[in-house]
């Protein structure tokens, strides 16, 4: 189909585009720590709920100044299972998205990937992993490639809330973006990769089909 004939179905229909804002850099490294390998190499995929997360920070502006929100996307369903949001980049963040995710879902044994990020090679934020038993592998800097499935998550709140509203404060927008997490994306967002179903359509599919056999 051509550009021209979309373009005058969209009119018709009153539709109208968007696209994302330009790139812009939110990870710092800590030139003084050492970052955990790459375990992933750019391969999101996991047979099964709750083996790999993907975790990253994005930025909200608002009248009031930024709004900066931390997310933890299960690679198997691309369901958000921990999220977090504040007026601030520091490690908390990060870490309360992260502990939402662990009370959440309660994982034996996940592999957690992210940046370079300072929040994500910080003590706090390593040794938290350490204690629950979850792999802290990283990518590049600056490389949205190296975490490619946040940043599709991030595009997708970008064009579907971020670019269609103005927020006046930073509270009107934690509302906006807790609907759109709890509300749209985990329950209602289809994915061409989970058949056309949403994240939590997908799991539950998982686990109606993974039930343990009764015994008799």
């Amino acid at each position: 189909m051509g550009r021209k004939r979309v373009a005058r179905l969209m009119q018709a229909a009153g539709l109208r585009g968007v696209s994302r804002r330009r790139f812009a850099v939110t990870t710092q490294a800590d030139p003084r720590v050492r970052p955990a390998p790459d375990r992933v190499e750019r391969s999101f995929t996991a047979d099964a709920p709750d083996q790999l997360y993907v975790g990253d920070i994005t930025y909200i502006p608002t009248r009031e100044g930024f709004l900066y929100l931390a997310t933890v996307l299960d690679v198997f369903s691309r369901r958000v299972v921990g999220w977090a949001m504040a007026d601030h980049l520091r490690t908390e963040l990060v870490l309360d998205a992260l502990e939402m995710a662990l009370e959440q879902r309660r994982p034996e044994a996940v592999i957690h990937h992210s940046d370079q990020g300072c929040q994500y090679t910080s003590v706090a934020f390593t040794e938290r992993c350490w204690e629950a038993g979850v792999a802290v592998p990283m990518g590049s800097v600056g490389d949205c490639y190296d975490n490619a499935m946040a940043e599709s998550f991030f595009a997708t709140l970008e064009c579907g809330l971020i670019q269609q509203s103005q927020f006046r404060s930073r509270a009107e927008a934690r509302q906006a973006v807790f609907s759109f997490i709890e509300g749209w994306y985990n329950n209602r967002r289809r994915h061409s990769a989970l058949g056309h179903q949403s994240p939590r359509q997908f799991e539950a599919e998982y686990h109606q089909s993974h039930k343990p056999e009764s015994v008799h």
